[in-house]
């Protein structure tokens, strides 16, 4: 009986010290592991990010603009990189909209950019987006003409409105829109891109450029008209239309211009074009700007015919 009892005795010792012994190794083994684990992250703390990638819509904004934009941002420590301090230096570039940031562990940098959509020019400096907000930038790297604004502060986004809907109207004669104007007093005129200008004045534009729509076929016919009864005439100048004035509640008021040759009419535009980018920057929209502006004609000896419809 004692026997058996010392035997159960020294089996219960065994069991505990083999007990003990695994718990003594499973820990060791975790305090192992951890000093590992900590010793792999101060590591990889100060690691340096080696990889920046860079993607999405820029057809304006260059890889290399993007890198010399984060110039002066520290990529020497991963973890205390900040991603809005990048964002805010590449955003800072004149061709971005928006950019988004992001860490990839464990050393790479992930930047999305988005380049402005340019739909028009405003007052001869500035370029607006899509969504009406005016933004500077290198216009050389314009890879299609875009159409001019030309307007008070403010009113960009106004402009850009009026431009859509109306434009969208001059398609259905296969007409567009090159040259927006709007006075400090709300009085709208456009400038076409076969030369002829409208004064739209300052209500009623969709029902005018409706009204002219339906007239101008009519005027075009005439001018056809007169060129055949003027053929015999070599030296005849060949007559055009100067302006559009719609500015009445049932009528239109037209007039004519003499172009010599299609060289000349074209320098005359480009003169016209840059007299008025000048007169914008400078005069700052005085309150006789916008009718100095449609009516200094006096090379063209402008005539007017009302019609009535």
């Amino acid at each position: 009986m004692t026997k058996k009892l010392i035997n159960s005795e020294n089996q219960q010792a065994w069991s505990f010290g083999l007990g003990l012994a695994f718990f003594v190794c499973v820990l060791i083994s975790l305090i192992s592991i951890g000093w590992w684990l900590t010793k792999m992250l101060v590591d990889q703390e100060h690691a340096p990010v080696n990889s920046i990638v860079i993607s999405g819509e820029m057809p304006y904004t260059q890889r290399e603009q993007v890198l010399s934009a984060m110039s002066n941002v520290d990529l020497g420590n991963f973890f205390q990189v900040d991603v809005n301090d990048i964002q805010k230096q590449v955003l800072a570039l004149p061709w971005v909209y928006s950019v988004a940031v992001r860490k990839q562990w464990p050393n790479e940098v992930k930047i999305y950019v988005v380049d402005q959509t340019p739909v028009a020019l405003w007052n001869g400096d500035f370029i607006l987006n899509q969504f009406g907000k005016a933004f500077q930038a290198d216009k050389t790297r314009l890879n299609q003409d875009l159409p001019e604004f030309f307007g008070p502060e403010g009113t960009e986004l106004l402009a850009l409105e009026n431009f859509t809907n109306l434009n969208g109207l001059l398609e259905y004669r296969n007409l567009a829109i090159n040259e927006l104007v709007l006075s400090e007093r709300f009085s709208w005129q456009l400038m076409l891109n076969d030369g002829v200008m409208l004064n739209l004045g300052r209500e009623e534009r969709v029902k005018r450029v409706q009204r002219f729509m339906d007239v101008y076929p009519l005027i075009k016919t005439h001018l056809k008209q007169q060129e055949k009864q003027q053929n015999n005439r070599k030296k005849q100048l060949k007559q055009a239309v100067d302006y559009i004035d719609l500015r009445y509640d049932t009528g239109l008021a037209v007039g004519w211009k003499q172009v010599p040759n299609l060289a000349v009419s074209i320098n005359l535009k480009k003169q016209q074009k840059s007299n008025r980018e000048v007169m914008f920057q400078k005069v700052m929209f005085q309150k006789d700007m916008f009718q100095h502006y449609l009516f200094k004609r006096n090379e063209f000896q402008t005539k007017e015919l009302a019609l009535n419809v």
